[in-house]
């Protein structure tokens, strides 16, 4: 089951953070999740209106597609150590549990179910106020791509720098 989501996950700004320690003492605070749900699809409808302050990231994706439509947009709040769960079009279910902020990281879990089967489980670090894409089952005539964002009021809002945000990340060092 887990093929399905095609093995695409993606954190911009937020590739270097599994390597950021964690340290004792961090006090629980309140994290704000967004989740919005997008149809990729070659129906040549354009990109949604509603997604204009997407469409960089969206150009830089390693798939490609003429029509990306917003389906769904949600905000919750939550505190860390506490999960939420959002549905996500085509029925599944995503828990989302932050545990912990630290610095400027926020650690936590993510859980993709379809009905009571767990597709997809990880833990992470994204940095405060960063995205992780989630690319994932065929939905609709295309693909449904997830975005996650959480925001963590108070934490440091410094993001290491990667380069251009508008342009992909390679792999190899930098050329002479």
């Amino acid at each position: 089951m887990l093929a399905r989501w095609s093995g695409v996950v993606l954190a911009f700004a937020g590739v270097l953070a599994f390597a950021v320690q964690s340290t004792a003492g961090d006090k629980p605070r309140q994290v704000k999740v967004t989740i919005d749900s997008v149809m990729a699809a070659d129906t040549n409808e354009g990109v949604d209106p509603r997604l204009a302050s997407m469409t960089p990231r969206l150009r830089t994706l390693p798939f490609s597609y003429s029509t990306y439509r917003l389906l769904k947009s949600e905000r919750k709040n939550t505190s860390c150590g506490k999960m939420i769960a959002f549905t996500l079009p085509g029925g599944r279910i995503l828990h989302v549990a932050p545990h912990r902020v630290v610095g400027d990281m926020i650690v936590m879990e993510l859980v993709l179910f379809q009905g009571d089967r767990p597709e997809m489980s990880t833990e992470l670090k994204l940095p405060n106020h960063a995205f992780l894409i989630l690319g994932g089952p065929r939905y609709a005539q295309g693909m449904l791509i997830v975005f996650i964002r959480a925001d963590a009021p108070g934490a440091s809002a410094v993001l290491p720098r990667i380069g251009n945000p508008t342009t992909p990340v390679s792999g190899g060092p930098p050329g002479p």
